[in-house]
């Protein structure tokens, strides 16, 4: 009998306004973990973020294309059902410091009871354990070097959608 091979999908699921080096580094050891990884952009209609939907989907597109096997959508709703509908069984997580963990495991203990959706927690390499998109977007308002931060094209549009700051 031959056997198919199993796909192995995750999710790395966050809002993502804006994608920074941090969140790359997890996407991008995730991709080498798994056959496929899924970039889950939360559409949360009850917050404004500075990019939209689509403009964020659209950065983490060009920023992961030299992933042969990143791809990125967007979802509404409970996370476990994106992950259902998109087949996948594993969520990755970045943890940052302690404090991340203690809202994940929660997070994490819930999905699995509600779909069987396990966790992996990958510790944030320390270069970017500081680092967040409200700091990002905050730094990068006052007009300071964003630029080991973020990306190119994500600098670029941050200084575009903020303007030039004194």
């Amino acid at each position: 009998m031959v056997r198919s091979p199993i796909m192995r999908r995750a999710v790395c699921p966050g809002s993502f306004d804006p994608v920074t080096n941090g969140h790359l580094d997890i996407i991008g050891r995730a991709s080498r973990l798994f056959d496929e990884v899924i970039v889950g952009v939360l559409v949360n209609q009850s917050k404004s973020g500075l990019f939209t939907v689509e403009e964020r989907i659209e950065m983490l597109r060009e920023v992961t294309a030299s992933y042969g096997n990143v791809r990125v959508e967007s979802f509404r709703g409970l996370l476990v059902d994106f992950c259902r509908a998109q087949q996948a069984s594993v969520l990755i997580k970045g943890l940052r410091a302690v404090s991340d963990f203690d809202y994940e495991l929660q997070m994490a203990q819930m999905n699995i009871g509600l779909a069987g959706v396990e966790t992996l927690f990958m510790p944030t390499n320390p270069l970017y354990s500081f680092l967040s998109s409200s700091l990002v977007k905050d730094v990068a308002k006052w007009g300071g070097d964003i630029s080991a931060h973020v990306p190119d094209p994500v600098r670029e549009a941050l200084q575009a959608r903020l303007g030039p700051r004194p």
